[in-house]
């Protein structure tokens, strides 16, 4: 593992690590074979397009299918040492730290992606804001025993204080950023939901040394990858230090100067129908039917989420809009031993008291799918019969005040975006 430029400092701690990619001439193109993150692919239908995008795409590794979990795993181990062996995927050939950026029609984000030494929570230098699920985390741990992989980067968000002076000039980690966005990148590719993404590396030890002296100053808000970061540590707990494994594969984001999008991730209940879900609720909420398209439907839910607890149910080819809670059942079945914010937010009331008390629906695989795209919630429920339930986005200062108090939000409360692409370069741990 390299170590150039490593720092003892008590904040991040970014290094640069030799960086696997795709050989460009060995693949349809880049663009087919990159994923979202695992967890986002919506199986199988995401599944099956993907994997029929290139032979060599991506999921491959990182959702691999077969009949048990031993097999799906040494399956994405023998898959990645074959890729390395054709030339599918190569080592750059020195350490770099990355500079990553996405690119629409609306939002331009960049980052750094490098190995980042891990972390507990306690120690205040990387914040996550989510509980995780124990056996998500067991899943992906074994994925990465198997392949001695990162296979895709945590998104991680800082904010600096001062990054850009008033003549509009960068300074610190965003002085190498933007000077590195001017060269010609590794690489270049436009995905089919329409971001560009480019790449380029920094190996220069000087400004290695600029961007590490500004990180050292900072803690890091854990964005998307919670159970990733989870997985991480696990495994550094198994592995002798110092080791490649007391580091993880994270992209870095500066939100003062690049604010990420933070979207709802909705719900699913399979085996609940809408009239079921909303006879229950009796007189403890309003509810009200809102007119549709789905668009008209989430401006209400925005409205009504302004002044209270709000959700829209869907699945019945209505949207029926739920908020106002009645006060006594909030104080029955919220805990008063976290902060306000903590508990006046939408998932903290969908869970501890519409899922655990109302509904009485257990928080597991079988019961309940959590669900980024909107659209998709809906249409499943009115296909499957059981009960959409779409969210209002939390603000990106409510999760960063909570997580500086060491309060986790109910999981999967928040989506930030854009989320990096899996497959533009991952970090192998045997070398």
């Amino acid at each position: 593992m390299n170590t150039a430029g490593h720092t003892d400092a008590a904040g991040l701690d970014l290094i640069p690590f030799r960086g696997l990619r795709y050989v460009p001439e060995q693949v349809g193109s880049l663009a087919a074979v990159t994923s979202p993150p695992y967890d986002v692919v919506v199986r199988p239908d995401g599944l099956l397009h993907l994997e029929s995008a290139d032979p060599h795409n991506i999921v491959r590794l990182i959702l691999p299918q077969a009949t048990t979990p031993a097999a799906r795993n040494q399956q994405a181990a023998d898959t990645l040492h074959s890729w390395l062996r054709e030339g599918i995927l190569a080592p750059d050939a020195e350490p770099s730290l990355y500079v990553y950026e996405q690119r629409d029609s609306e939002i331009l984000q960049r980052g750094l992606i490098g190995a980042l030494r891990l972390s507990e929570a306690e120690e205040g230098v990387v914040l996550p804001h989510e509980d995780v699920m124990p056996h998500v985390v067991e899943d992906r741990a074994a994925l990465m025993r198997a392949t001695s992989a990162n296979l895709e980067p945590l998104l991680l968000t800082y904010r600096s204080d001062n990054k850009s002076r008033p003549d509009g000039e960068a300074t610190g980690a965003m002085t190498v950023i933007e000077r590195t966005a001017e060269r010609p990148p590794l690489l270049s590719t436009t995905t089919e939901d329409g971001f560009q993404h480019r790449l380029w590396s920094v190996t220069d030890p000087a400004e290695i040394a600029e961007i590490q002296s500004d990180l050292a100053a900072h803690q890091a808000l854990i964005a998307d990858g919670h159970h990733r970061w989870a997985t991480n540590l696990r495994l550094r707990a198994e592995h002798p230090s110092p080791s490649a494994w007391d580091y993880g594969l994270v992209l870095l984001v500066d939100t003062a100067r690049y604010p990420l999008r933070v979207r709802a991730i909705h719900r699913y209940l399979h085996r609940l129908p809408v009239s079921e879900a909303l006879a229950a609720l009796g007189d403890s909420f309003r509810v009200r039917t809102v007119e549709g398209p789905l668009d008209h439907a989430l401006d209400a839910l925005a409205e009504a989420a302004a002044k209270s607890n709000a959700f829209v149910l869907a699945g019945d080819g209505a949207f029926h809009l739920v908020d106002r809670p009645s006060p006594d059942l909030l104080a029955r079945t919220i805990s008063g031993d976290h902060p306000e914010a903590w508990r006046t937010l939408d998932a903290t009331v969908l869970h501890a008291t519409l899922l655990d008390h109302v509904w009485r629906i257990p928080d597991a695989p079988e019961h309940i799918a959590y669900i980024h795209d909107t659209a998709a919630t809906v249409e499943k429920a009115e296909r499957d019969g059981g009960t959409a339930i779409l969210m209002h986005p939390v603000r990106e200062e409510v999760v960063r005040d909570l997580a500086r108090q060491g309060v986790t939000m109910p999981r999967k409360s928040t989506s930030f975006g854009p989320k990096p692409a899996t497959g533009l370069v991952l970090r192998a741990l045997a070398f």
